[in-house]
């Protein structure tokens, strides 16, 4: 049954968590982009050896914001600063509630004075938009969707990522001079394939790296000229099946659950969101289970944005913040699986009998859009994994999570449920199975040594 918008979809469910627990609807989509080139290990290798092209055309949603008022408008709801946020430069903007727990983030481009472009995951889109269309700003939007919603095949501009050691002479190859030196999320205009293009600086995976973009129409004959001048530095393109999982090495947090669910103060907000929206339509699975939503929501400081929160202007949730800011309970970390217990649970799969293990499969695992497992210290439980995969590069099963402070310290050993209880519950995505119990290690965030010391260059 469809419902005219979230609101009411609570209501019929009774419960948020029973909703989102019994979507069914899988893990997020990255669609179009073939599901591998050559093969995911080589795809990963390819971003911490020689160079990867990403397509990121399209999984994201586009939101344009026009007018005298749209750099206001992220003021007002964005935690981030402001002040000097000039055209040519992006920054990651993210968005909590009143309550001061995410709603979601996405990168923020000034493109023009007063033209700016939030892509990223629907969330802090929708949220925008609300504001956009029911403030009283002088302002406008326009939205492009993601390929998996906007069916036409085609977008308003191409997006592409050239990231790894060997990103920098592909890009003075593919451009015929030295690129720039430009800062970190500053922007510039280079040539490639006879097209203007927007570059980026960007190091997602740790490494030297641009994001591209331009018009829609000038993307192929742009991605055929990058990778004939990759050839010689060995450019691999990455697929659908492996660009999800580059986010276990540098530690982004993807799929946090948008605070948006309870609260009296988001209620015309959950009234103006579709039944078909993400935040209704979105599936959460995994074995941490609550009856109460706002145990899934993570503040700034769990996602490790603890840095961009800024209390030098008003914006919504920043009373909550200030709250949240003098001691935060709980840090972002990387959990390194025992490769034991992962291939024990794999066995499983050839064992006669009932007791078998949650499929895990490579390289990312994720089986629900909004991923959320039980960690344990001993007997009690110390935080929540949220987003899980393989690297090649690492030779692991990585996932990123949020634990007390005080078991934060990397080596600190822990345990994670992997499953849902009761032989799963009615996701597609969910066969009859039994939880099972992995053992893990704390490691740091970004968790490579070539990301954590070479991310975010000066």
């Amino acid at each position: 049954m469809s419902h005219k918008n979230l609101q009411e979809a609570i209501k019929a469910a009774k419960n948020p968590v029973n909703m989102l627990r019994n979507s069914q609807i899988g893990p997020y989509a990255f669609p179009v982009v073939p599901s591998e080139f050559t093969n995911w290990r080589d795809e990963q290798r390819s971003w911490r050896e020689t160079c990867a092209l990403f397509d990121q055309s399209h999984h994201m949603t586009d939101l344009y914001v026009e007018g005298p008022d749209a750099l206001k408008v992220f003021s007002d709801l964005g935690i981030n600063t402001f002040n000097n946020f000039r055209v040519d430069t992006a920054k990651q903007f993210v968005a909590c509630s009143h309550d001061g727990y995410v709603i979601g983030d996405a990168i923020l481009f000034h493109l023009e004075p007063n033209k700016f472009n939030l892509v990223g995951r629907p969330p802090a889109l929708n949220w925008v938009q609300f504001h956009v269309e029911t403030g009283a700003y002088n302002a406008k939007t326009e939205r492009d969707e993601r390929s998996f919603v906007n069916k036409t095949g085609g977008r308003k501009v191409y997006r592409y990522q050239v990231q790894g050691p060997n990103a920098a002479k592909v890009m003075e190859k593919a451009t015929g001079k030295p690129m720039p030196d430009i800062k970190f999320f500053n922007m510039n205009t280079v040539t490639i394939g006879g097209s203007k293009v927007r570059a980026l600086r960007h190091g997602m995976v740790g490494q030297p790296g641009w994001e591209l973009f331009g018009p829609w129409g000038e993307g192929d004959a742009v991605r055929d000229a990058l990778m004939e001048a990759g050839k010689a530095f060995g450019i691999k393109k990455v697929g659908a099946r492996t660009y999800p999982t580059s986010t276990l090495e540098s530690g982004w947090i993807p799929s946090p659950v948008p605070a948006v669910y309870t609260g009296s103060k988001m209620q015309a907000y959950r009234e103006w969101l579709a039944g078909t929206s993400y935040e209704a339509m979105a599936s959460l699975g995994g074995s941490f289970v609550s009856k109460k939503i706002e145990d899934y929501y993570l503040t700034p400081y769990d996602l490790g944005y603890g840095s961009f929160v800024k209390f030098d202007h008003e914006f919504v949730g920043r009373k909550a913040l200030e709250k949240h800011a003098k001691n935060p309970p709980r840090q972002k970390v990387t959990l390194a699986w025992n490769g034991d217990d992962v291939q024990k649970a794999l066995g499983t799969l050839f064992s006669a009998g009932r007791n078998v293990s949650k499929y895990i499969d490579l390289p990312l695992a994720n089986y629900a859009t909004l991923p959320f497992d039980k960690v344990t210290k001993g007997s009690k439980q110390i935080g929540v994994s949220t987003y899980t995969g393989y690297s090649f590069n690492e030779r692991s099963m990585l996932s990123l999570a949020v634990v007390d402070a005080k078991h934060a310290k990397p080596g600190t050993q822990v345990t994670l449920y992997w499953g849902e209880e009761d032989g799963g519950t009615t996701k597609p995505t969910v066969e009859r199975h039994k939880q099972t119990k992995i053992r893990a290690t704390v490691g740091p965030v970004p968790y490579g040594d070539t990301a954590r010391t070479a991310y975010r260059p000066k």
